[in-house]
């Protein structure tokens, strides 16, 4: 890791700016390395990547590596892939049952420095409305849906995707096309990505 990203990931880990708000403290969780070819930027931890330090180590996880056909020893080769969501640290649980948004002022404070080391990245996947409406701007969709079905306007840079929480098993079953056209060329893509 070179010098500059491996003092953010440092700065990034100790952050504790939302100290005061958030319910089971700060644990920011990311990984990466400047050779890595591949971002994820997903909503934030849940409960389990919290408890455990690793990222997508929770069943939304699993569904997100059967998607990429990737098992998880190369899903966290972090030579290859880096993963920072929106924010860093887990924001509690709602009363009503999922979890809180990220912090607002994570992504704002982390994202600009971190994406900029992270020079290698050939392709960042969106992963849910949050990573979406930050990076793709007003060049989103209306509706999450209308923008994964639009992924193609955003490449090579962005893939967008549907959370892969399995709050979204109805959404899923609702948009078939997204299992018979989207995945398989979220597949080459990701490849084409790491090996290209």
């Amino acid at each position: 890791m070179t010098d500059d990203l491996e003092k953010l990931f440092e700065q990034a880990r100790a952050c504790r700016l939302c100290a005061g708000v958030l319910p089971h403290g700060c644990r920011p969780v990311l990984r990466g390395s400047p050779s890595a070819r591949l971002l994820i930027v997903g909503q934030a931890p849940g409960a389990r990547v919290h408890a455990s330090g690793i990222p997508w180590n929770d069943p939304s996880g699993d569904r997100l590596r059967q998607w990429l056909a990737m098992d998880r020893d190369a899903f966290y080769d972090e030579s290859r892939i880096a993963i920072v969501p929106m924010g860093l640290c887990y924001p509690g649980t709602a009363p009503k049952g999922g979890d809180y948004p990220p912090r607002p002022e994570c992504a704002p404070l982390w994202h600009p420095p971190l994406r900029a080391a992270l020079t290698g990245v050939r392709l960042t996947l969106l992963v849910g409305s949050y990573a979406q409406a930050h990076y793709l701007g007003n060049r989103r969709r209306r509706t999450m849906t209308d923008t994964v079905a639009a992924w193609r306007d955003y490449l090579p840079e962005f893939l967008p995707l549907p959370h892969p929480s399995w709050r979204n098993t109805a959404w899923l079953k609702k948009n078939p096309w997204f299992d018979a056209e989207l995945v398989p060329a979220l597949r080459r893509r990701v490849d084409e990505a790491l090996d290209g």
